[in-house]
């Protein structure tokens, strides 16, 4: 049986999805931040477990296809603020590009620089005394406390000087030695002209690579030991992947989202949904997006925290509340994140010793999760713990009792999950909230409430929605660079050149020359205007762009591996559901009473039922409120109206 793996590591829960012709299953396992390598591969465990009833990972390993790999690592990194420290070098001509990048966004540029920043003359670089200054500037960065430098120059010979430097750099700390200093210059990462942009892309990469690269590099290793026949494909933020040595860090920003992403395009198109914004709730982040007309926003420069770099990105935006963010009084009333406990110590809940309040904690308290139940059965949840982490940092500071706790938690979640809503997408009357992540379905009709949504769509596969996602994922190699003379003599040389190196990466990713396409187009920069012209074929340089200020030339290698998209799916009411049993919950304006539990793993298609209810799969729980309706679609999806 031919199948493939998709896993998406999140900052507390890592999902896993086995696809193949029989069908879809999945599976979750905890996060272990402390060694990403042991949930990957107690992930792959659990998978052969699902597969075969016992947990056999050598024939899984043998039999398996592709294994694929999101994580949002990166983002979390980000948003908590939590990597190397960096020191960056500038050209001694722009002063005043350190508080250009600090104006973009002062708290991320703190974390990562601070005053960890020298200037070099560009003037010297050829001069003799180039050497000492490079060795003092460098010396000077590192007793300030930083352990990886950046390099990035301004002016149109900026690779040029940062070539200069890279040289020095190598002969006076030799990558032999162990006082070589891990230095990435920023022309080797983008040919970006634009220097805000640039060096925030090198600086942002340079903050995520270390600890990426130390974990995707032991997860492949030990999947060599298993002689694997199919590398490791990382997933990235631009849609499609690639293996590991050949994926740049930045580029992971967000990946696990964008899988939520390649999933609800797919969702939006099956259901006809003209309109739908997402929230991928995980444990640390609500990651927000949107499909207009069957298409994902993705731009050019895209944006990490806000900050614009110099790679395609999907537009996703990261508001720190998660699963596991940390709930806490502050001047008289709840504040939410950007903390989180992560899965270890994890909510209180989890009896592993956390301590601060989480959503998760409050969740368990007023009734709406079964600890018996709950991850498939698989945790136990200690309501005790739970009870004195709610009560300890936020009721007992702000003077109320448990239950006005639990439901003040609740309403400040939604409030700002709902606010960060309308801050980040457009809600128009035909707008559709999909809700998805392990903890999205749980709070999406109270969400869609207080942003004045009226449906809410949760895929079956919503717990596991983002590894699901990237099942859908070509693999491709990008290449951009500067094209020095604007003939077509240096075009049909240039593309020559990176044709050649395309048809090496991508024989490295095991496809042969011919069996993927290949496309390139020119990107024309006039001031701050961008021109765009598809050579679809064509090796001549377009007169238009003749007196461009500069012109980039981007060539793409797509295997594709994508099916056709979906046939269209029905949603109507047949029959009334039948309720599994009740749960006492607490219920805003009616305290806590009995409302009957639906399992989605027993309805059939076209059951529905209204609120208020439960309604329960194995890794996720949903509430249903009052005045709100639900119908499971023909394919076992479920989707929420709200009455009028």
């Amino acid at each position: 049986m031919a199948f493939q793996i998709n896993i998406d590591n999140g900052g507390t829960l890592t999902d896993v999805c086995i696809m193949s012709d029989e069908g879809v299953k999945k599976t979750k396992v905890l996060t272990t931040p402390y060694d990403l390598s042991k949930c990957f591969f107690e992930g792959l465990q659990k998978a052969s477990e699902t597969l075969y009833g016992a947990e056999d990972v050598k024939r899984l390993l043998e039999e398996v296809e592709l294994i694929r790999y999101s994580t949002t690592q990166g983002t979390n990194a980000i948003c908590e603020r939590k990597g190397p420290k960096l020191g960056l070098i500038l050209d001694q001509a722009a002063t005043d590009l350190a508080e250009a990048l600090r104006a973009h966004d002062p708290d991320v540029y703190d974390a990562l620089v601070g005053d960890r920043v020298a200037y070099i003359d560009a003037a010297i670089l050829d001069a003799p005394e180039a050497e000492v200054e490079i060795v003092k500037t460098i010396n000077e960065l590192t007793a300030k406390g930083a352990n990886r430098l950046v390099v990035s120059f301004g002016g149109t010979g900026f690779h040029a000087n940062e070539d200069k430097v890279k040289k020095v750099v190598l002969r006076k700390y030799p990558r032999h030695l162990l006082g070589a200093v891990p230095v990435l210059y920023a022309s080797d990462l983008t040919v970006d002209r634009a220097p805000e942009r640039r060096a925030w892309s090198a600086l942002i990469n340079a903050f995520l690579h270390t600890s990426m690269e130390a974990f995707l590099f032991q997860a492949e290793n030990r999947l060599r030991d298993y002689r694997t026949k199919n590398p490791l494909l990382i997933f990235r933020n631009d849609g499609d992947a690639s293996r590991v040595a050949k994926t740049v860090a930045i580029k992971t920003y967000s990946s696990g989202p964008r899988g939520g992403m390649e999933g609800m395009r797919g969702f939006a198109n099956m259901y006809g949904f003209r309109d739908a914004v997402s929230i991928d709730v995980g444990g640390t982040t609500t990651d927000i997006g949107q499909c207009t007309d069957g298409k994902v926003a993705e731009i050019r420069r895209g944006h990490v925290e806000g900050i614009s770099v110099s790679f395609p990105l999907c537009e996703i935006s990261s508001a720190g509340a998660g699963g596991s963010s940390v709930f806490k009084a502050k001047d008289g009333a709840i504040a939410i994140g950007p903390e989180s406990v992560g899965a270890l110590p994890g909510p209180a809940c989890f009896g592993r010793g956390g301590k601060e309040a989480t959503i998760t904690d409050a969740s368990l308290l007023s009734g709406l999760l079964d600890p018996g139940s709950y991850f498939g059965g698989g945790m136990g949840l200690d309501a005790a713990r739970a009870e004195a982490a709610v009560m300890a940092n936020v009721g007992t500071p702000l003077g109320l009792d448990l239950d006005q706790t639990v439901q003040a938690m609740s309403d400040a979640f939604e409030t700002k999950i709902a606010a960060e809503l309308h801050r980040f997408t457009t809600i128009s009357a035909d707008t559709v909230l999909m809700a998805f992540g392990g903890a999205g379905p749980l709070n999406a009709c109270g969400v869609a409430d207080k942003a004045g949504i009226k449906r809410v769509a949760i895929p079956a596969m919503a717990a596991v929605f983002s590894a699901y996602g990237i099942g859908s994922c070509n693999v491709s190699q990008n290449y951009a660079v500067d094209l020095a003379e604007h003939t077509s003599e240096a075009l049909k040389s240039t593309l020559d050149s990176l044709r050649q190196k395309a048809a090496r990466d991508m024989f490295a990713e095991g496809f042969e020359e011919g069996s993927y396409a290949v496309s390139a187009r020119l990107v024309a920069q006039s001031g701050d205007r961008e021109t765009v012209h598809e050579l679809n074929g064509s090796e001549s340089f377009p007169a238009e762009m003749a007196g461009a200020d500069a012109v980039e030339l981007e060539l793409s290698a797509v295997k594709s591996l994508r099916k056709g998209e979906a046939k269209q799916v029905a949603v109507s009411r047949k029959a009334a559901a039948k309720a599994d049993g009740t749960r006492n919950v607490l219920v805003p304006e009616q305290g806590r009473i009995d409302l009957p539990v639906y399992r989605l793993n027993t309805m059939q298609p076209g059951d529905f039922a209204a609120g208020p209810a439960i309604l329960e799969e194995d890794y996720f729980t949903a509430r249903i409120p009052a005045g709100w309706t639900f119908t499971v679609s023909e394919a076992g999806d479920v989707i929420l109206d709200r009455e009028e």
